[in-house]
């Protein structure tokens, strides 16, 4: 999975008849900490994300052919989630002291 931001929208009048009804959102994948990482990528949207939303994305082809229900699908990236907010403990670990004579 990766974290992404929602960066635009993709509107495209002749397509693969399975993208018919679907919202294509352009996302660009962040860090933790929300700083860009990496090309942007189309994805599918299955939860009215929008503009400026912070969104989990499967990348992986059997992933989406599950949420569609269907054993073939031309479809990759999805959005499944829109992320409230990002928590990360950052911890500094201090390097074990080992007496001497210690390998």
């Amino acid at each position: 999975m990766v974290l992404g931001r929602v960066i635009g929208t993709l509107v495209s009048t002749v397509k693969h008849k399975d993208y018919n009804g679907l919202k294509i959102l352009i996302i660009q994948p962040v860090d933790e900490e929300g700083k860009p990482l990496g090309q942007s990528f189309v994805a599918v949207d299955t939860v009215q994300a929008g503009v400026g939303d912070l969104v989990l994305v499967i990348r992986e082809g059997n992933g989406a052919r599950q949420i569609f229900k269907k054993p073939v699908l031309p479809i990759r990236s999805v959005i499944v989630g829109v992320v409230d907010e990002v928590d990360v403990e950052r911890r500094i670990e201090k390097p074990l002291k080992l007496s001497s004579g210690q390998v």
